[in-house]
């Protein structure tokens, strides 16, 4: 189950759950969108399917700037659903029972899959201004966004069980910039590659 916490992660922030030509036959593909920037999370998504749905076929299907992991089958929607018609950010999002066991038993496979979807690490800096000159102060930083609020409680539900501080900076962002929150992600996370 935790390949399959990581994987609901990069779901939630970037899959989706269609049906595949014919709906009689009611084969589903799953469509998960990653960024050609990253190939290292290409790889880790595509061992995540496979890891869940071991028999069947994956595919990379290059679009421009990214790489669509697709992989058919009949059993997508009962693993993962969430899926609906229309956007995640217009509809309700909430795990079922088995799902949220899941999620506590491998919270930071699930909040990885978060970040490594919808997430960044950068560097934050700051001046202040001085009567000797300014002096930057940086320090690390990461951010979830997602235009939707159940998506969002999710994450940080899973940061209140990791015990890892956040704050939210808008309506769509969170931020984790506490030198020891940081430290605990980068522990599971870290930069994306």
């Amino acid at each position: 189950m935790d390949k399959y916490a990581y994987l609901l992660g990069i779901y939630l922030g970037d899959g989706c759950v269609s049906p595949v030509s014919d709906p009689g036959k009611q084969v589903w593909a799953l469509r998960i969108f990653c960024a050609d920037a990253y190939p290292g999370l290409i790889d880790e998504c595509v061992e995540a399917v496979r890891a869940i749905r071991p028999d069947n076929r994956i595919r990379l299907l290059p679009l421009t700037g990214c790489t669509e992991v697709n992989s058919h089958s009949k059993h997508w929607p009962c693993l993962l659903p969430q899926h609906g018609p229309g956007r995640k950010h217009d509809r309700p999002i909430s795990l079922e029972a088995w799902q949220r066991d899941a999620v506590s038993e491998y919270t930071e496979n699930f909040v990885r899959g978060l970040i490594h979807s919808d997430g960044s690490r950068s560097t934050n800096r700051v001046r202040h201004r001085l009567k000797s000159g300014d002096r930057w102060y940086e320090y690390p930083r990461y951010f979830f966004t997602n235009e939707s609020t159940d998506i969002m409680r999710l994450f940080t539900d899973a940061l209140d069980l990791l015990g890892i501080e956040w704050k939210r900076s808008n309506r769509n962002n969170i931020s984790i910039a506490k030198k020891g929150a940081v430290a605990r992600l980068d522990e599971f996370v870290g930069p994306k590659y």
